[in-house]
Formats: C-alpha cells, sequence, structure tokens
C-alpha cells in the first residue's frame, strides 16, 4: 500500500495504532509518534503541489526505508500561519516568497531555497460552454473563481489584473488554489484562475485558456526544514531531495518551471 497520507488522516491512524499497541515511542520529530520502527516525516506544502509531492514522497521513502512522510497541503498563507502558532511540522514549502518570509521572520524556518516557478492561466469546464477567451472582456459573461488576495495564487491574480488593466467580478474567492479547480470541474463556476500546472493536472476535464502576458507575475516556490524539527537531518535530506535532478524531473513532468 501506498505510504503517503493526508495528514489528519495519517494522525489518527498512529493514534489509533498506539492506543491498540501501548508501546508506541515518542517520535522526536515534531511531536508526532512512531511505531514498529516507522518514522514519520511532516511536509507542510502549497496545495498546488499536491500531485509532485506525492510523486516524489513516493520515491523518497523507496531511498529510506521505514520513513513515512505525511503531508498537510493547504493555501500557503494558512500552512504559515499553523507552523508560526507552532503546529508540528519537519518541512515547509511555498507557493511564493512572501508567506515563506513570514515564517523566516518569526524564526520558525531556517534558510529557504527556491525550487520551482509557476504562471497563472485560466481554465473552464471542458469544451469552454462560456466561450472565454483571455484575461479580457469575455469573463464578464462567465461565473468566475478565483483565490483570495491573501494566498499565492490570489496575490498573482491580482498583480496581474492590474498590470494587465483588467477588473474581474469573481462569484467566489477560495483559500486554495485546488478549490478554484473543483469549482470548475464540479460544474459550480464556467471560469476559474489557477496555476499552469492545475491545469495540466486537471486533464481533459478541463479546457485551458492562456492569458496573454502571464508571464509578467511569476510565482516563485521555495523550501525550508522547520526549526523545531527533531528531523533534522532526514528534513534537510527531503529538501535536498526536492533540489535533486531526480525532484527536478518530477517538478518538470507536472508542470512547473525550473527555479529562477
Amino acid at each position: 500500500m501506498k505510504a503517503i497520507h493526508r495528514i489528519l488522516a495519517a494522525g489518527a491512524a498512529v493514534a489509533l495504532s498506539a492506543a491498540m499497541v501501548g508501546c508506541s515511542s515518542e517520535d522526536s520529530s515534531s511531536g508526532a509518534s512512531s511505531s514498529a520502527g516507522t518514522t514519520v516525516l511532516t511536509v507542510y506544502a502549497a496545495a498546488s503541489l499536491t500531485a509532485s509531492y506525492d510523486e516524489m514522497a513516493a520515491a523518497f521513502e523507496a531511498e529510506h526505508p521505514g520513513v513515512d512522510v505525511q503531508f498537510n497541503y493547504a493555501g500557503s498563507q494558512t500552512l504559515v500561519d499553523q507552523i508560526n502558532q507552532g503546529a508540528p511540522a519537519d518541512v515547509l514549502a511555498t507557493a511564493n516568497t512572501s508567506t515563506m518570509s513570514k515564517a523566516t521572520d518569526a524564526g520558525t524556518v531556517g534558510a529557504a531555497t527556491e525550487f520551482a516557478t509557476n504562471v497563472l492561466t485560466i481554465i473552464t469546464p471542458a469544451g469552454n460552454p462560456a466561450g472565454v477567451t483571455g484575461l479580457d472582456s469575455s469573463l464578464d459573461a462567465a461565473q468566475l473563481v478565483i483565490c483570495a488576495p491573501e494566498v499565492p495564487c490570489g496575490s498573482a491574480t491580482q498583480q496581474l489584473t492590474e498590470r494587465l488593466g483588467v477588473t474581474l467580478d469573481p462569484v467566489s474567492e477560495e483559500q486554495q488554489v485546488t478549490d478554484v479547480v473543483g469549482k470548475v470541474t464540479g460544474g459550480d463556476a464556467t471560469a476559474g484562475i489557477v496555476y499552469r500546472t492545475d491545469a495540466k493536472e486537471a486533464g481533459d476535464k478541463v479546457t485551458e485558456v492562456p492569458i496573454a502576458g502571464a508571464d509578467q507575475v511569476v510565482n516563485h516556490y521555495p523550501i525550508a526544514t522547520v526549526n523545531e524539527s527533531r528531523h533534522a537531518e532526514l528534513a534537510q535530506q527531503f529538501v535536498d531531495y526536492v533540489l535533486s535532478d531526480a525532484g527536478r524531473a518530477t517538478l518538470d513532468e507536472h508542470g512547473f518551471a525550473p527555479a529562477s
């Protein structure tokens, strides 16, 4: 069985195991617990990294027997807020540098390294029923969903529309980019502004409408180890894997551009 779990589900499973066995030792990593020789590495990562990080975690686990990589995927601002408030984690990867800077300034993470870049695009339900042509007046007749301005994809959307002189009238603003994708693929919206990587992951469920001038606003993705991680060496090894040629190949496969 694949060893990658959502952090909440995994946490419940670990707690149940500890209660049943009664002999789990306290994990020195971020307050998690380990049993039967398993070491839990907790990675907080931007929602747009889900597919690529799941794949990298499987490869990392194969190279590190006994390691179980668990993820908390969410909007970058949410992740940073949680870590700054003491949530247990070993690694943090965000979708822009400004959110990572909040963790760095708070002293909760170490030095950050950029590992990928990304730009925005528009997605519609397959076939583009609203006839969207770009970041232009064609969106006036669409049910548009975007990210909230406090999260990286929303901040990038705000910056790009300001530079292009476009005013948007969205029907909702979401806290993470995967929720925008879900609204479009679920039939609740006829257009959404997401990262190019999200459009790639959605495949034939959506039609991508490129944004002319999208490269005027580029999201830079940094990664860092959490200072309170008690598996600091293992956390750094995961960061090193993301930065390695193998990690770069996985990111390329999922549509991320190289770090600048």
